[in-house]
């Protein structure tokens, strides 16, 4: 098994890149595991309060819950991930029934800040865009997605995300392998990881 984390900044293309990655894939051997999946359930908060979770910080992940299930799937185990709501800021009862692969792709803003999660991975990537770009990229997705006015989105930007960023996610590009610029839009950066992937896929079906 091959576990690629691939981690950048809030609106930096991972998304994009993970998508393009698994698109050159064969479907019934690569699994995502998306971060977002491992939010903290916050169903015991009034929906207020819940609105100003501060996402971006690593106390809103179940580290623990997500390295557990990265290391049942090395052991060949199913794991139930994690349903959650951007809407709502809660876990769904539902979970989604997730089997072992020969290549799973953990994808997410953190995922490198976590020693023991780095540890797992056999391919750490960063994905790395200009603050504006991000920023442009944020703004659609959580008005589009999210629920969220602009005024809202431009608040959390300049109250949470940017100063997260710069506490908490810039600083794990040093642990990537490889950091690929702009994003989906690095043709390059995605055909050396795919090959890589692909090449590693290969030598576990010899």
């Amino acid at each position: 098994m091959l576990v690629v984390g691939i981690a950048g900044g809030s609106g930096s293309g991972k998304t994009t890149v993970v998508r393009k990655v698994m698109e050159r894939l064969p479907k019934s051997e690569v699994v995502l595991i998306p971060q977002d999946s491992y939010y903290r359930d916050n169903s015991h908060l009034p929906p207020r309060e819940r609105q100003e979770i501060n996402f971006d910080h690593p106390r809103a992940l179940e580290f623990s819950l997500l390295i557990k299930h990265v290391k049942m799937l090395k052991e060949g185990r199913s794991i139930k991930q994690p349903v959650y709501s951007y809407l709502t800021c809660t876990r769904s009862d539902e979970t989604i029934e997730t089997e072992p692969r020969k290549v799973v792709i953990i994808e997410g803003i953190l995922i490198l800040a976590s020693k023991l999660l780095r540890e797992l991975m056999d391919i750490k990537v960063f994905v790395d865009a200009d603050a504006d770009d991000r920023l442009s990229r944020v703004i659609s997705r959580d008005i589009n997605e999210r629920g969220r006015s602009l005024a809202k989105v431009l608040e959390r930007y300049e109250k949470t995300v940017k100063p997260m960023h710069l506490q908490f996610i810039e600083p794990t590009k040093r642990y990537a392998d490889i950091i690929i610029p702009q994003g989906g839009n690095n043709k390059v950066g995605i055909n050396v990881l795919t090959g890589i992937v692909m090449s590693s896929l290969n030598s576990q079906n010899i």
